[in-house]
């Protein structure tokens, strides 16, 4: 493939169960430093799109490029190295509990085997971006529900990844924070990070409008909200 995209699909289809197609012969192409939502019913795949960029799942058929590594074909001990390359927020935080926010941050960075003197600028850096610096000995229980998102997101760019994958990232916040949230992903996306945004929230669509692709029946098409 060509170009400087850095999603790129091409007649890609994932089945489970043997007949349980979620995705059928889909194109897809995210340019870098795009920002894209992603919508869909429930069950529609959204999921499973996102795995196949990470490679949890495998495709049955077609190509798939992230970050300039041609996941269908990579081997199993190149996978950590695709996924160094892809930051991940999730809805429900997946915060460790018994760490402070510094540490849920720098443990991204140990486990890729950065040094201490690194790995405390780094976090120090990345939390000054979510606005978090003061927060950095907090525990979990202490933050609010947007502040957890935003340990979640500064853990996400710790290893300065090319795209942020954000998995509902507004689902379990107010309105306030659900926008402060938001302006913070434009934030980062504006620094040059493409950004594909899982969603159920059309409110946010509208009030933040940008690309937005949905999936149904199986194929990926832009829509208008």
């Amino acid at each position: 493939m060509t170009g400087n995209g850095v999603i790129q699909l091409h007649n890609v289809s994932v089945t489970y169960n043997g007949n349980n197609r979620v995705l059928d012969g889909v194109d897809f192409f995210l340019d870098t430093g795009e920002f894209c939502y992603l919508i869909g019913r429930t069950g529609a795949g959204k999921s499973s799109f996102l795995k196949l960029l990470y490679r949890d799942v495998k495709p049955d058929k077609g190509l798939v490029y992230v970050a300039d590594f041609e996941v269908t074909k990579l081997p199993e001990k190149q996978v950590p190295y695709l996924r160094r390359r892809i930051g991940v927020v999730f809805q429900d935080f997946q915060l460790l509990p018994d760490r402070s926010t510094f540490d849920n941050v720098a443990f991204a960075l140990r486990v890729t085997g950065h040094g201490k003197k690194f790995i405390k600028s780094r976090v120090l850096e990345v939390l000054g971006l979510v606005g978090l610096s003061h927060k950095r000995n907090s525990m979990p229980d202490d933050l609010s529900g947007g502040e957890k998102q935003r340990v979640v997101i500064a853990r996400a760019l710790a290893n300065e990844p090319r795209l942020l994958l954000a998995d509902e990232p507004t689902g379990n916040l107010d309105p306030e924070a659900s926008a402060s949230i938001m302006e913070l992903l434009l934030q980062i996306n504006n620094r040059g990070m493409a950004v594909l945004m899982v969603t159920h929230d059309y409110d946010v669509i509208r009030k933040f409008p940008h690309r937005t692709v949905q999936i149904e029946n199986g194929t990926i098409f832009d829509v208008k909200i």
